[in-house]
């Protein structure tokens, strides 16, 4: 089966779903290693976006994902987004990659659908693949090695195209 995108969730998924709050509201979330790595090795194989049901975390997260990492960001209301999906691709093109308690209406209707360990129970009785790290902690480079993996090409750690890729900070 040919994949055209991977919609990841941010939330619980680039992030350990902790919000920190100070007595002006929402200030942080906690963003995992390698993610990004993962993703800039998946890219060249797939569309990779990511939603956000998050309104007063949004500008957190778009820094993170649009600003930092170079992503697309999409605010969609988590019990929408197979509507918004539907809207843009074939659902059996899509892979997706959620945590949440609403995340299994569209891991129903995807080609492919991937939950973190720590996803909540309904969402990885739907998923394809269960990450064994949890969001916030690799799980993202798990599922995108996962993804080349079956999909595409195998990572070989021992063939790094370096000077092909914007590796986050590491660029040539």
């Amino acid at each position: 089966m040919k994949f055209e995108v991977l919609i990841l969730d941010v939330d619980g998924v680039m992030t350990t779903g902790h919000f920190l709050y100070s007595e002006e509201g929402k200030s942080l979330k906690i963003f995992g290693p390698d993610d990004n790595d993962a993703l800039r090795l998946l890219s060249s194989h797939i569309e990779i976006r990511f939603v956000t049901g998050d309104r007063k975390g949004f500008s957190i997260s778009n820094k993170r994902i649009s600003e930092d990492m170079g992503f697309s960001l999409d605010l969609v209301s988590t019990v929408k987004r197979i509507d918004w999906i539907k809207k843009r691709y074939d659902p059996k093109q899509v892979i997706y990659m959620g945590d949440g308690i609403f995340d299994h209406y569209v891991m129903r209707e995807v080609g492919y659908s991937i939950a973190p360990k720590n996803a909540d129970r309904i969402a990885k009785s739907y998923s394809d693949y269960v990450t064994d790290r949890a969001g916030g902690d690799r799980a993202v480079a798990e599922a995108c090695l996962h993804i080349m993996e079956t999909f595409f090409v195998p990572f070989d750690p021992n063939d790094l195209p370096a000077n092909k890729l914007n590796l986050g900070e590491w660029t040539a």
